[in-house]
């Protein structure tokens, strides 16, 4: 597995992490075949949240794979905290300090590597937010601390008072989903794609050394379906089709291969529960689009070129 990267945490990480938010669907006999596979082809960064399954997914994980200690050092845990499901979102430092206890209560370790804040907290306090991250780093239960789905001005505000560098920010990505490369792109023009939704997240997260790790690579809008084969986007599955049949994989490969060949070295989450589409998705470390393929993809996604 080729490895990228994590930030500036001195971490190197596969270029792929599996996703942990549907594992709780599966027998613990299929997570555990997963979860080693993954081991086995050197993916060995697994991402949770304390609001999959409501905790389920996390307790689910630690017993599939019988954590140890001998087990836990083969691991890089990243979680995630601060949404409270259908209420609220919390970032007050009592229910960061308390969820991350429950995380690693349910993972059955006694360190996250990675403690990321789920989506922003209008009423986020970032002195709360650093004294939290303070205690959790001293303590040694947290290793590193990152975001989720923030933009960049959110992300200085909260690096103003941190002292613990942030070294990831988890966005939505995928070829039919691209705002933050379209906005790149269609600068000063009048057209959809030139709105800045994200705060021209993508090169600040660059110039800041902050790996963004994708979420949703196969989804097209917010979890409105999946886009390979399906008969929405005729155009973009032709070309998938082809340059599947080129190098010789899957569509899937294909549109994992497109976020890989980004020259930002993003962390693409993986979130299917199927080994041999997971399979499918690691071949696409192996794989560089080139310049002429990867904007094919884009434009056949429905975007433009000014």
């Amino acid at each position: 597995m080729k490895v990228i990267p994590f930030g500036t945490s001195g971490l190197s990480v596969p270029a792929i992490a599996l996703g942990c938010m549907r594992i709780n669907g599966i027998s613990q006999k299929e997570a555990e075949v997963l979860i080693h596979a993954a081991l086995e082809s050197g993916c060995n960064f697994f991402d949770h949240a304390d609001i999959y399954g409501g905790g389920a997914c996390e307790s689910f994980f630690a017993e599939a794979i019988h954590m140890s200690p001998s087990v836990r050092e083969k691991m890089i845990l990243q979680s995630k905290c601060g949404i409270v499901s259908g209420k609220m979102y919390d970032f007050s430092k009592e229910h960061i300090l308390s969820s991350v206890d429950g995380i690693l209560s349910r993972l059955k370790t006694d360190y996250l590597d990675v403690l990321v804040l789920h989506r922003p907290d209008a009423l986020m306090e970032p002195e709360e937010v650093a004294e939290a991250f303070d205690a959790l780093h001293a303590s040694g239960k947290v290793r590193f601390f990152g975001v989720s789905n923030h933009k960049s001005a959110q992300i200085r505000l909260l690096q103003k008072y941190v002292r613990q560098p942030l070294v990831t920010n988890q966005l939505q990505l995928s070829v039919t989903h691209a705002p933050m490369i379209q906005s790149g792109m269609e600068v000063n023009m009048v057209t959809e794609g030139a709105a800045d939704r994200d705060d021209s997240v993508l090169d600040f997260c660059r110039l800041n050394d902050i790996t963004i790790q994708t979420w949703s690579p196969f989804q097209y809008g917010f979890f409105e379906g999946v886009f390979i084969d399906n008969e929405k986007f005729p155009r973009l599955n032709q070309v998938l089709g082809e340059l599947a049949d080129q190098y010789n994989v899957t569509k899937t490969t294909i549109a994992a291969a497109w976020i890989l060949r980004h020259p930002a070295k993003m962390q693409l989450i993986a979130g299917t529960t199927k080994l041999s589409r997971l399979q499918e998705i690691f071949q696409a470390a192996d794989i560089t689009l080139s310049r002429e393929e990867w904007y094919r993809l884009y434009l056949s996604a429905g975007h433009r070129l000014p």
